[in-house]
């Protein structure tokens, strides 16, 4: 673990990792292969100094990240697919442990080039105990890439059982949020550049040399 400020060490990381890909031919997302080694391993690898603990979320078989060493928690309430429903498990899972967690970082399991310092400015956004902040980049938002109060479970779990939308800002916006903006790579590239086809695993092949651990 490098150097964390106490807020960073109150933060659970979470890796929301998904199941089979269609665009992916029907491969685990996750564990498609970059630079030789599983998708979701480069996520822990990057999100992993940045916070006081790890674990993934996920709703497929655990132990297929058994390698990982870290621990493994499903969704815990059924009929939502969307990310909300991991950040809910992650601030339930986050209220199980020894350590005292205020937020929950969440990453995506497909984006292996996010920054280094993302929870540092994350946290550094979060200017009140209930403040969501979130990563921006080109004028675009990544709720993914976001920064969670814990305290907010229970209206998180209230509004899902009341609402059919599975868009994460239609909840973010009941609360205060903070935007934080990333810059583009040196060469452009967005930090944020997510995997959904094979094309786009050509071009973060090509991206990784030099980038990935």
């Amino acid at each position: 673990m490098t150097d964390l400020t106490p807020h960073q060490a109150a933060i659970l990381g979470v890796v929301l990792a998904g199941g089979q890909s269609r665009r992916m031919g029907g491969a685990d997302k996750a564990l498609v292969e970059l630079a030789a080694k599983p998708l979701i391993a480069h996520v822990v690898a990057r999100l992993a100094p940045q916070v006081g603990q790890l674990a993934i979320n996920t709703n497929g078989d655990k132990d297929r990240f058994g390698m990982l060493g870290l621990p493994v928690f499903a969704d815990t309430i059924g009929g939502h697919a969307g990310p909300l429903a991991g950040v809910l498990a992650a601030m339930r899972f986050a209220a199980k442990l020894d350590r005292h967690f205020t937020h929950v970082a969440t990453a995506a399991t497909d984006t292996p080039f996010f920054p280094e310092d993302l929870v540092a400015y994350l946290a550094a956004a979060a200017t009140t105990p209930d403040t969501i902040a979130m990563a921006t980049s080109g004028g675009n938002r990544h709720p993914v890439f976001a920064l969670w109060p814990t305290a907010l479970a229970d209206d998180l779990e209230r509004w899902l059982a009341e609402t059919d939308t599975l868009k994460v800002m239609a909840w973010v916006k009941r609360h205060r949020f903070a935007p934080v903006g990333f810059a583009s790579a040196p060469d452009g590239a967005d930090p944020f550049f997510n995997i959904n086809t094979p094309e786009d695993l050509a071009a973060a092949e090509r991206t990784a040399e030099g980038t990935l651990v």
